[in-house]
């Protein structure tokens, strides 16, 4: 599961991420990324974390297999959610065909996602 202070819950950071942040689109699922925005509602002046949030629409499944695939991609975040610069909000949109990717086929494609948002990858 992703940790509590990793989580993205706030519409305004959903709406800065898809809006003027940059994406990286896959057959499965398209990532949206705000770089190391600061947070205003942070207290402190340390850096805040890395915020991930998802979106899985109705025309992925019915309720069950937009859970599942929620869930999944949560677990896949967990683990790479450190590959980002701290304060960056992520989002995570789920294509019509999540629905029936298995859990590799999203791993591959979120990977491949976030190597050429951090710059790493080609088209």
């Amino acid at each position: 599961m992703l940790p509590t202070e990793n989580r993205l819950r706030r519409r305004e950071d959903f709406a800065t991420a898809v809006r003027r942040g940059r994406r990286a689109g896959r057959p499965h699922l398209v990532v949206h990324l705000r770089s190391g925005s600061m947070d205003p509602h942070a207290p402190g002046e340390s850096a805040p974390p890395t915020r991930a949030g998802f979106v899985v629409s109705k025309a992925v499944g019915g309720s069950v297999v937009r859970n599942k695939v929620k869930r999944r991609l949560r677990h896949l975040m967990r683990d790479r959610v450190a590959q980002f610069p701290p304060g960056s909000l992520v989002v995570v949109r789920a294509l019509p065909g999540a629905g029936d990717a298995d859990h590799v086929q999203l791993a591959q494609d979120l990977d491949a996602a976030i190597r050429r948002l951090l710059g790493g990858g080609a088209r």
